[in-house]
């Protein structure tokens, strides 16, 4: 896969340098599970914490499908 450049908002979490969309993935997955970002109750919602708000446009909660989305418009 092709690197992809993180903007700033996620570099904050994945780290500045061009990655695939494949190991970008993998370290918002590492990061959500290391500071506990999981919902309790509904596992597939990602709770956002102040690093990962901007890449969820504000949004305290979405949920695992629209995380994707979100985050594809942070790669370019």
């Amino acid at each position: 896969m092709k690197p992809l450049q993180p903007s700033d908002a996620l570099a904050r979490v994945v780290g500045s340098k061009a990655i695939p969309r494949t190991q970008v993935v993998k370290k918002l997955w590492d990061y959500i599970k290391k500071n506990g970002l999981q919902d309790k109750k509904n596992r597939r919602l990602i709770n956002a914490d102040e690093n990962l708000k901007p890449v969820f446009n504000g949004k305290n909660q979405v949920s695992m499908f629209d995380m994707t989305k979100l985050v594809s418009k942070h790669l370019s």
